[in-house]
């Protein structure tokens, strides 16, 4: 009997203009990965304020098109805190794979945000993958979860 086919995760990715590099970089390391890119938008051609785009993920993270995401702009702050608006968004600026790590183990982050001026696509990959590959701890850390929505 042949093995069951199995669909790849679907990550959603949003970026304003200053992000949207390094967010095409990151589809393709998605799909290096073996996930299904859901890119849902900028490109640098196109300006885009930071907040449409969080809103365009955390509706996306809502009608249960994907359970995590990516956003990039040029710091990685201003789309953290317009994602953190939404409760069921838990978004964590990260700039390196410990903070990448702990933002799954400790939080359960379902968002990695990146500041495309402030890391390299070479850290950003290594966070990206960390991101992905690290499970909620859970234990101690649930109450506090719980707390944030």
């Amino acid at each position: 009997m042949p093995a069951a086919l199995t669909t790849p995760e679907v990550i959603a990715l949003a970026s304003d203009h200053a992000g949207a590099n390094l967010k095409s970089i990151l589809a393709g390391e998605l799909e290096r990965l073996g996930f299904q890119a859901l890119d849902l938008g900028t490109d640098a051609s196109k300006p885009a304020d930071y907040p449409d785009m969080a809103e365009r993920l955390a509706d996306a993270l809502a009608d249960g098109r994907v359970q995590r995401g990516v956003l990039v702009c040029g710091t990685g702050i201003g789309i953290s805190i317009a994602a953190n608006r939404h409760r069921h968004v838990r978004a964590a600026l990260c700039h390196d794979v410990t903070s990448a790590r702990l933002c799954r183990e400790h939080n359960d982050a379902n968002v990695l945000a990146l500041g495309e001026r402030l890391i390299g696509a070479e850290v950003a990959k290594e966070c990206l993958a960390t991101f992905l590959s690290t499970g909620f701890a859970g234990g101690r850390h649930v109450p506090r979860v719980a707390k944030l929505g």
